[in-house]
């Protein structure tokens, strides 16, 4: 395995991702935690990240010396590089000229850059460079801003790029990264769902042991994912309990329970949707709505949990991108989600099992056909825990939830019946809090605002706003505007992910 020490960037998990699309295995620690779990888990390779710091502030995050006295290759990108330097005795002093954006890079001789011709565009995002090398570390790069572009010390095997080879602007940052596992930490790239799959089972049958366990069931893709794999790992002993917030998409409690009733999985339905609404009443703040619907999650499971007697696990379908933006380590919150940063101080388990915590969500859709799940549950448009509590912007009550949900029914059948479901990744509507004046007929109207929103991703992680064709939109608009009460005006949000989220909330 290949481990990546996050020092606080934003966006470094992305260098997971590139990892893991080479079949190697990696996993994400923070920096103040990278010793401890290097010395635990052993990894082949270790891979240092950016981050906004400067080494050379007092607060700056920090590294053990010891970790380069391990005998383990290390790559250092951007922080990551000065980090090393800092460290090792080098210096880094902030740049004469900041680079941000592509830039041409040189080479040198070196296996890092195997098969890389001299001269290749990167992606540079740094103010501060290093100035002077640790000893036994020479240039292997240079661009015209900066020349030591990268650095290498191959006796120890350390190598330090202050560019980022993780992000497609990035020639051949690809085979970068490649040449580092393969070449230099020499790890075979066999890891694949089917490890994956044998290796998560495994981990469930030991935690668990005769203890019960009850999952969260939303029937989207990772509840749904997650549900196949523990029915192999625990069989009986497994409770799926479906909670009908109030808060799913229209028809869609009744859709879950079809789908799962029968399964020969212990499948129960909770109507808890007076609880969740009388919880989120006078509640406008997103973070306090995700914060509240997680509360009140738990706590509808350990009423249901009491009944059944005996339950020692609570299982949730969190993945990657989940824990990701809800902080890893030193890194900002972007958003808490309701499975993690929701979480209440006292659960009535003994523990929690989330055995898709380490995947992204087309990992989670390969490992879902890999446990012979139909292709309609495992391609299911992604559902945010909190439901439509996020998808409605201001307070939350049944009656916006209802005018979001016909609305919403509206464009998701429309992009369907024009061939485009496939094609667009995710796709559904916002109410906004704001009102417009409007007329229909002789009448004035003071209505809702209703935002659609349509992105095209691989990984959630990033995502670009989708073209849908002008009659489609206007197709719906005109649906949406004649059927649906209370809205007045249609707005498409054309913002990509980063600077915006996918979902408004």
């Amino acid at each position: 395995m290949i481990l990546v020490v996050d020092f606080g960037g934003q966006y470094n998990q992305l260098i997971a991702r590139r990892v893991r699309n080479l079949n190697v295995y990696c996993e994400v620690v923070p920096y103040n935690k990278a010793l401890k779990s290097i010395d635990e888990k052993k990894p082949q390779g270790i891979i240092f990240t950016g981050g906004p710091n400067s080494v050379y502030e007092e607060k700056a995050p920090q590294i053990e010396k010891e970790i380069f006295e391990r005998n383990i290759p290390i790559l250092g990108l951007c922080y990551g590089m000065q980090i090393m330097a800092h460290t090792l005795g080098g210096e880094v002093k902030p740049a004469k000229q900041r680079e941000f954006g592509k830039t041409i890079l040189n080479i040198k001789d070196s296996l890092i850059f195997n098969g890389i011709p001299n001269e290749n565009y990167v992606w540079m995002s740094h103010v501060d460079r290093v100035e002077k090398l640790p000893e036994g570390f020479e240039t292997i790069a240079n661009t015209d801003n900066c020349p030591i572009a990268a650095m290498q010390n191959r006796e120890k095997k350390l190598y330090a790029l202050q560019f980022h080879p993780e992000v497609n602007h990035s020639q051949f940052g690809n085979e970068m990264l490649k040449n580092f596992i393969t070449e230099v930490c020499k790890v075979e790239q066999n890891w694949n769902m089917s490890n994956y799959a044998k290796m998560a089972i495994e981990e469930v049958k030991n935690k668990v042991g005769d203890g019960k366990v009850l999952l969260a069931l939303s029937g989207g893709v990772d509840s749904s994912v997650t549900a196949a794999l523990l029915s192999k790992a625990v069989g009986s002993k497994l409770t799926c309990i479906f909670v009908d917030h109030g808060l799913m998409r229209k028809n869609e409690g009744d859709e879950v329970e079809a789908a799962f009733k029968n399964s020969g999985m212990n499948f129960i339905r909770v109507d808890a949707e007076d609880r969740f609404l009388n919880k989120l009443k006078g509640v406008t703040d997103p973070e306090a709505k995700r914060k509240a619907i997680g509360e009140e999650f738990i706590r509808v499971f350990e009423d249901e949990g009491r009944k059944i007697k005996s339950v020692d696990f609570l299982a949730q379908g969190t993945i990657y991108p989940d824990i990701i933006e809800s902080g890893l380590g030193d890194a900002a919150v972007i958003k808490s989600h309701h499975n993690v940063g929701g979480l209440p101080e006292v659960v009535d388990f003994k523990d929690l099992v989330e055995p898709l915590k380490m995947l992204f969500k087309d990992e989670v859709r390969n490992l879902g056909r890999e446990l012979g799940l139909p292709d309609y549950l495992v391609d299911r448009q992604p559902f945010p825990g909190p439901g439509l509590g996020i998808r409605v912007i201001g307070e939350v009550t049944k009656d916006k939830l209802d005018i979001l949900r016909d609305a919403d029914y509206i464009f998701r059948e429309e992009l369907e019946k024009a061939g485009l479901g496939k094609e667009i990744n995710q796709y559904f509507a916002v109410l906004t809090n704001n009102r417009t004046v409007g007329v229909m007929g002789d009448f004035r109207t003071y209505d809702y605002t209703l935002a659609l929103r349509a992105v095209k991703t691989t990984d959630f992680m990033t995502a670009d706003w989708a073209r849908i064709p002008y009659e489609i939109l206007d197709k719906v608009s005109n649906r949406i505007v004649n059927e649906v009460n209370n809205i007045n005006r249609i707005v498409y949000d054309i913002t990509s992910k980063p600077p915006a989220t996918i979902e408004w909330e």
